[in-house]
């Protein structure tokens, strides 16, 4: 047996490296592909809808939020609050010519119509009104 022959000779070194880069190509375009189809990373890119929120205030310590126009927004994902108030959560499918009345204001409070995502990672002010004094 030649020992030089032995470590001068590489030609399997070649084919069994290509085989493996091959293998981790086709893995990687697998799960990238598969992301895509499965819409795995879907719920990350939850953005606020576009709505506009009318408000009627009724004296001093009532308001009527009306939602005039825009995006239909998901049930259980909109909240009206303000400032000396607690949280209500804004019940069913919001869309256009909707009515909510919420009666936990004080004069000179902010009334605000705020969305939250579904999974509560994400939550924006859609509207804001203040009660007159």
């Amino acid at each position: 047996m030649r020992v030089k022959q032995l470590f001068t000779d590489d030609s399997a070194v070649s084919p069994v490296i290509g085989v493996i880069l091959m293998v981790a190509i086709t893995v990687i375009l697998a799960a990238v592909i598969g992301s895509f189809v499965l819409n795995l990373g879907g719920s990350l890119q939850q953005s606020a809808p576009q709505a506009s929120f009318d408000f009627d205030f009724n004296g001093n310590s009532d308001v009527d939020v009306t939602h005039s126009t825009g995006d239909t927004i998901d049930e259980g994902t909109v909240y009206i609050n303000s400032d000396s108030g607690s949280q209500e959560k804004w019940a069913g499918v919001v869309s256009a010519g909707d009515t909510k009345n919420y009666d936990d204001i004080s004069a000179d409070d902010t009334v605000r119509v705020i969305w939250n995502s579904e999974n509560d990672e994400n939550s924006a002010t859609l509207s804001q009104s203040t009660a007159p004094s």
